[in-house]
């Protein structure tokens, strides 16, 4: 019987396969001191607007936003460690490139410098968090060359998921939110509960319950995250661009949906034990969890929907003896 590898076996066998692919990098001694360098302007030389964050640092700034008080924009901290874990998945197809310095991709990179002198002489750290990524595109092609350029497009655009977006969310939140009140009280009279609605409040007729749909419960979090998954997995399972596309597009009715699913479970908590059974609900992390359970297993249902099949392999028949 084999026995499976234990997990020291597996870190050697990764250390030896991460040394060889070390060696295999071309150009990578410039690549990082680029790099090095490009970080180091925008930690001295990020964002001149000191507020609301006492710091010179892009960095440091973006480090606050994933970390404050509601945390919607938490997922920020993560794409970095998605974005190399999928250049280690495609570090064969990667270094089989043709690889060669480029010089076009200064182009690139000084349109990416002029982006970053916009937002900081405008004091939209937005702006210069888009330069930031740009620049890296720009290094990768500068050193490595067109065909890294556009193998390495994807997984650098989920650097997009790094852009704080929570408190400039409100034209996307205010209608999520409506839209999620106005569906749980249809949902509700379907199921026969006497839920009734007040802009985005949500409370029953004996006013036993009141509960608000605020911005942190309007499924923002959860959507973006949702479509960041559904991103990943649609590029990775699949090469046609139009399945991929209806894979990025689903995600959003689906987080939609799934937030429902959240809501009615507090309403119907609320309606079997009152407020605090809802607060219960609410609150309870487990139960934070609910919007995305069902949509990634639409998303995964979906997929197994477009999954690419491969042809039936049909065998000759033996010609029969005379």
């Amino acid at each position: 019987m084999d026995q499976k590898p234990d997990n020291a076996e597996v870190a050697v066998s990764f250390q030896a396969e991460f040394l060889q692919c070390w060696e295999q990098l071309p150009n990578k001694g410039l690549f990082f001191s680029l790099l090095a360098a490009w970080l180091l302007l925008f930690h001295f030389l990020g964002s001149c607007t000191f507020g609301y964050i006492d710091t010179p640092s892009l960095l440091n700034w973006m480090y606050n936003a994933y970390n404050n008080g509601d945390k919607s924009d938490e997922h920020g901290m993560y794409v970095p460690i998605l974005v190399l874990v999928l250049f280690w998945w495609k570090r064969k197809e990667l270094l089989a490139l043709p690889n060669r310095l480029w010089s076009p991709g200064l182009l690139l990179l000084a349109a990416a410098l002029l982006l970053h002198l916009v937002g900081y002489v405008v004091q939209q750290q937005r702006i210069s968090i888009v330069a930031l990524f740009i620049g890296i595109y720009a290094l990768i092609g500068l050193t490595w060359g067109p065909a890294w350029l556009r193998s390495s497009f994807f997984p650098v655009f989920l650097f997009v998921f790094c852009i704080p977006i929570a408190t400039i969310g409100e034209p996307v939140t205010f209608p999520l939110r409506i839209m999620v009140s106005e569906i749980v009280v249809v949902v509700s009279q379907v199921l026969g509960l006497n839920v009734l609605r007040e802009g985005t409040q949500l409370f029953n007729g004996a006013h036993t319950y009141a509960y608000e749909v605020a911005a942190a419960c309007s499924g923002l979090r959860s959507t973006v995250a949702i479509i960041c998954i559904s991103t990943v997995y649609g590029f990775v399972a699949f090469e046609r661009k139009w399945k991929r596309t209806l894979i990025i597009a689903a995600a959003f009715p689906l987080a939609v949906a799934s937030n429902v699913v959240r809501m009615m479970c507090i309403v119907i908590a609320a309606e079997a034990g009152g407020q605090p059974w809802g607060n219960f609900v609410h609150e309870n992390w487990f139960f934070s969890l609910v919007p995305y359970v069902p949509a990634i297993i639409g998303v995964l249902v979906l997929g197994h929907w477009l999954r690419e099949r491969q042809p039936d392999v049909v065998l000759p028949l033996e010609a029969k003896p005379a």
